[in-house]
């Protein structure tokens, strides 16, 4: 059973890869199935299966079956999780400014981020 940095350290070495964070950024908007994530690559598809297989061990991604195809989805929470626990131990005070950037005076405030993430779950958004 792995602990709780080396779950971290997993996360942060698939998120190391240009690809590979290009296929999150892909997924913000809902799952794709592995030829449409491909098709958007000058790389084979192989390639892309295995940073795909990288995200999944990370448990950056998730999959799931619909026939023939597999459709992969971001798995925000998780990925929210470690970069703003990572966040939190680096750079506490910023994690106060961003929750400070989003009280707003007109009264309509954004939907509160699940506990432990930042900018609502997006990243560290500098």
């Amino acid at each position: 059973m792995s602990t709780s940095s080396e779950d971290e350290a997993g996360a942060f070495r698939a998120l190391a890869d240009a690809t590979r964070r290009q296929i999150l950024e892909d997924l913000r908007d809902g799952e794709l199935a592995a030829g449409e994530i491909a098709s958007r690559f000058a790389i084979s598809a192989p390639s892309i299966s295995r940073h795909l297989g990288v995200l999944r061990a990370a448990g950056l991604v998730t999959e799931r079956r619909d026939g023939n195809r597999i459709l992969y989805a971001l798995a925000e929470e998780r990925l929210a999780m470690h970069i703003g626990r990572f966040l939190s131990a680096v750079c506490p005070e910023q994690v106060v400014l961003r929750h400070t950037k989003w009280r707003r005076t007109d009264g309509n405030q954004p939907p509160a981020a699940p506990s432990g993430t930042t900018d609502e779950g997006r990243g560290t958004g500098a």
